[in-house]
């Protein structure tokens, strides 16, 4: 598929499924590329009926890396110190997905996003809602900031550097490290399915400086639950009982404050895309995007 030019910069996508089914754009998280959206859940949504549009965000994957932008101090972030410019925003993200979709001549979409695309996909409903059919929000946050911390160890896991040096057999050790204290202990995935995944992801498009811009843009994204209540299509908030980073609390945040949402907590998943779990993620986007038509047919 090719790279097509969208906000200023170009994308990266891939489209399964007919290009006149309901179209799902699927919002992958921090650093993550488009290839987290397995291509095991891609063929069960397109069995189910849907286009699956998935792309790799500004500053990953093939899609533009925004290499004449300043690599951001994190470290002035965490301790609170504003920024004198932001590379860019999850405003400017959520910016380009609707692009993406205008410059594919798709009206509108079910959005779903993961952790920092859930929260992406949370702004282009709430800012752009005749773009937005439904919302699947997968363990993903409000930004409320009284809500509790990551474990110690998930924020290691966020936040330790990496190796100095970025060959391909180190690269893959330190992933699979950060992987482990937040992957889902009731469906582990394993460690040859981890060197799989991430030598794969290395071999494609390895770029660290973009995933400093984008924990950028999440860390400075502040509190969305104001916008929530703007947000007026069908959602499903899906999340783990076990996620370390981004506890069950702030799921129930981001579904107390959408008018309607439906809340889903799985036990025994973490912070990750285990294959095991790929009926429950198509079942979560499939009843949004059902009380969407649902919706749609009672007007």
């Amino acid at each position: 598929m090719p790279r097509i030019a969208a906000n200023g910069i170009e994308l990266y996508y891939e489209s399964a499924g007919a290009d006149r089914a309901p179209t799902l754009l699927m919002i992958m998280g921090l650093g993550a590329q488009l290839t987290r959206w397995n291509r095991g859940l891609c063929e069960v949504l397109v069995e189910r009926g849907f286009r699956v549009l998935r792309f790799d965000n500004r500053d990953c994957g093939e899609s533009t890396h925004c290499t004449d932008l300043p690599r951001p101090d994190i470290g002035a972030l965490l301790c609170g110190e504003p920024l004198a410019a932001l590379p860019y925003t999850l405003e400017t993200m959520a910016a380009d997905s609707v692009a993406l979709l205008d410059a594919l001549g798709i009206e509108q979409a079910h959005l779903v996003g993961a952790s920092m695309g859930a929260a992406i996909a949370q702004i282009i409903a709430a800012t752009y809602p005749q773009r937005a059919l439904s919302l699947t929000s997968i363990m993903s946050t409000s930004g409320n900031p009284l809500l509790p911390p990551p474990t110690p160890a998930a924020v290691m896991a966020l936040f330790a550097p990496l190796p100095p040096a970025h060959d391909r057999a180190g690269v893959i050790a330190n992933a699979i490290a950060r992987h482990l204290p937040i992957a889902s202990p009731g469906y582990p995935t394993s460690i040859g399915e981890l060197q799989t995944l991430f030598g794969d992801e290395y071999d494609r498009a390895y770029y660290p400086p973009g995933v400093a811009r984008q924990l950028a843009a999440v860390l400075a994204g502040g509190d969305r639950r104001a916008l929530f209540a703007t947000i007026s299509c069908p959602t499903v908030v899906l999340h783990g009982r076990d996620d370390p980073l981004l506890l069950p609390a702030c799921a129930h945040d981001v579904a107390d404050h959408i008018a309607g949402a439906q809340l889903r907590l799985i036990d025994g998943m973490g912070h990750d895309f285990p294959a095991a779990l790929t009926p429950v993620f198509a079942d979560a986007i499939s009843a949004a995007a059902g009380a969407a038509r649902s919706a749609a047919s009672d007007r």
